[in-house]
């Protein structure tokens, strides 16, 4: 389902990265919440695919799916 994202303890700190690179998961998300499209960063990141960029998007969904947040109310 995600042959381009792997985890790796030896590349930083196992952190799911595309396959090949020391690009995070996280940091395509940090791309693409700062404004950049798919298009700037396939042109910045040259040795990244439009596929690279759509598995990492489509990991951190799914790996979302079932989180739950919390939040706690603080009483005076």
């Amino acid at each position: 389902m995600f042959d381009r994202i792997v985890c790796n303890p030896a590349v930083l700190a196992g952190k799911p990265c595309i396959k090949g690179t020391r690009i995070s998961v996280e940091f395509i998300l940090e791309l693409v919440a700062s404004g950049g499209s798919r298009d700037e960063i396939l042109r910045v990141y040259s040795h990244v695919t439009a596929e690279d960029v759509e598995q990492a998007l489509r990991y951190a969904a799914e790996s979302l799916k079932n989180d739950v947040m919390l939040t706690a109310e603080v009483q005076p």
